[in-house]
């Protein structure tokens, strides 16, 4: 994993926060117009766990909105 990280160019770093950030930024977006108690958060799990963050957020909407 770590020499994995090594050959990483700027680029595709640059690359992967930039994509990280518009996740993180539509996930505070979404949360906090439905009412999230902590929109925040989730924008902030979800940039430093990208696809996960997106997967649970929305495991706990839908789970949220059920009910």
């Amino acid at each position: 994993m770590a020499a994995a990280l090594r050959n990483v160019s700027p680029g595709t770093f640059i690359l992967l926060v930039v994509f990280s950030a518009a996740l993180a930024m539509g996930v505070f977006w979404h949360a906090s117009k439905h009412g999230s108690k902590h929109p925040t958060a989730w924008g902030i799990a979800t940039f430093f766990f990208a696809v996960l963050g997106v997967l649970v957020y929305a495991i706990h909407y839908l789970n949220s909105r059920r009910r």
